[in-house]
């Protein structure tokens, strides 16, 4: 071979060297491009993914939330249910209740302690279900949550302006729950 070959050889080689280079070098760049995209594209996937997941989680514990506050309060509904269960039972007895107290008062004397008898049995029944008699009197301050006026007078007196002046019919309890208001008469404050 020719000196002339040899070096064109050489410069051959050397230039396919240096091609080689700058190709490896692109092939490397673009590889660590499509690592970055495929790097940005996984993480942007992961951020979606994890704002999903704190979404869920969100949704997750309100409606937890919600389902306990619904318990709770269908609990509370059911007990209250079960504690005036009977109160149209007791509604109904109340007013016989009424009509033995004016039996009582009005009858003769042999009868009075049959239906006395029968009245105290009656009454510790209604007492044994939960209801109780309104504590009420003449004088008592008037006060709407137990009590119905029916009617009111001028007051006999200065002091008894604004209260109960005459219960027509008691109230009753259930448990806590007023079942009927005493219906009263009122002092008017004029």
């Amino acid at each position: 071979m020719t000196k002339k070959k040899k070096s064109a050889d050489k410069k051959a080689k050397k230039d396919i060297e240096k091609l080689a280079k700058e190709i490896n070098k692109a092939v490397e760049s673009t590889i660590d491009l499509e690592d970055s995209e495929e790097d940005s594209v996984a993480a942007s996937e992961e951020i979606d993914l994890a704002a999903e997941v704190a979404e869920y989680k969100d949704k997750y514990l309100r409606l937890y939330s919600e389902f306990e506050n619904y318990r709770r309060r269908t609990s509370k509904e059911r007990l209250e249910l079960i504690s005036t269960a009977n109160s149209g039972l007791m509604k109904a007895l109340i007013p016989i209740a009424d009509d033995f107290d004016r039996a009582l008062k009005a009858g003769t004397e042999g009868a009075v302690e049959g239906v006395e008898l029968i009245f105290n049995k009656f009454k510790n029944t209604l007492e044994g279900k939960g209801l109780k008699k309104m504590e009420t009197a003449s004088g008592d301050d008037f006060d709407e949550d137990f009590h119905e006026a029916i009617t009111q007078i001028p007051a006999p007196d200065k002091s008894l302006a604004g209260k109960i002046i005459d219960i027509v019919e008691p109230g009753y309890f259930l448990g806590e729950k007023v079942i009927r208001f005493a219906k009263v008469v009122t002092g008017s404050k004029d």
